[in-house]
């Protein structure tokens, strides 16, 4: 998520037009039948979440347009027209929550979090983090569960563990980018419990404190990563035949992913509040090798 333009105070904020060309989700991986939820879901959330964190709007204009976006859900929840502002996402989503019966608890969770990134920037616990990731990152593993007629505890909770990892993974990778534009997701009690004070986080200072904090982070990242990792073997099991195959194909490489991030982040010493790791070429190379063998 990076700053964009600056949008007049009496217009909807709208998404930059690249977001859907970087969409990995609806990939060739997914059946062709679902390709289009899949991509309505993701525009819906893509929207949403830039309306709370692109451009420089003051918060009470994000909040109320997130407002007139949640009365929109709810009408196309509904089989009510939607408002003329977000004509592309919910003439798409609409037709989707009524031909898949779409947990739309689930969307309004998605939106329950992007208001909370545009009044919250720091977090005092664990708890909180982990309550702030049930709301911005679970829904998607679930809602995706759903479109392929996944719907027992077990994979939901493996689904949570994926999901929530992947949110913390990108906190951690994010440091240096979040830390600037004012928002600290590290929680206060590890700081106190490394030793760490919010003036070194401003101020990006890489020390074996911080390090030592950062480091901590990302261990709990993995050990929620891998809790989920009988994922894919559990859809596999439950779809069958190639539908199956290459669902569960698709969440090891999702998860192997999310693992490959961790590793770049521990071979820099987890000096992530100065510098963003990033996968490449070769990375996703190891990544596919990884899902297949």
């Amino acid at each position: 998520m990076t700053p964009g333009p600056h949008l007049p105070s009496q217009q909807p904020l709208q998404p930059p037009s690249g977001h859907y060309e970087n969409f990995p989700v609806a990939s060739l991986l997914c059946p062709p039948q679902l390709r289009p939820a899949v991509a309505a879901i993701y525009w819906f959330a893509r929207t949403a979440d830039d309306i709370a964190d692109e451009g420089d709007a003051p918060p009470a204009q994000r909040l109320a347009e997130l407002a007139a976006y949640r009365a929109d859900l709810q009408a196309a929840a509904e089989g009510r027209p939607a408002s003329a502002r977000w004509p592309a996402v919910f003439a798409a989503l609409g037709p989707v929550i009524a031909r898949f019966q779409l947990p739309v608890p689930l969307l309004a969770d998605l939106l329950s979090a992007f208001e909370q990134d545009v009044v919250k920037q720091r977090y005092a616990t664990q708890a909180e983090l982990l309550d702030y990731c049930r709301r911005s990152a679970n829904p998607v593993g679930r809602l995706l569960l759903h479109l392929y007629g996944v719907h027992d505890a077990t994979s939901q909770a493996q689904s949570d563990h994926i999901c929530s990892a992947l949110q913390l993974i990108n906190f951690w990778q994010d440091l240096s980018v979040d830390i600037p534009r004012g928002r600290i997701y590290l929680p206060r009690e590890l700081w106190a419990a490394h030793r760490v004070d919010e003036a070194q986080l401003l101020a990006r200072d890489n020390n074996p404190n911080t390090t030592k904090l950062i480091a901590a982070c990302a261990h709990s990242a993995r050990a929620s990563m891998l809790k989920g990792s009988e994922l894919p073997a559990t859809v596999a099991r439950q779809l069958g035949g190639f539908t199956g195959w290459r669902a569960a194909f698709e969440l090891r490489c999702v998860i192997q992913g999310g693992l490959r991030i961790l590793g770049k982040i521990d071979a820099m010493d987890y000096r992530t509040l100065t510098q963003r790791p990033k996968l490449g070429t070769w990375d996703a190379v190891a990544i596919l090798w990884k899902a297949l063998f």
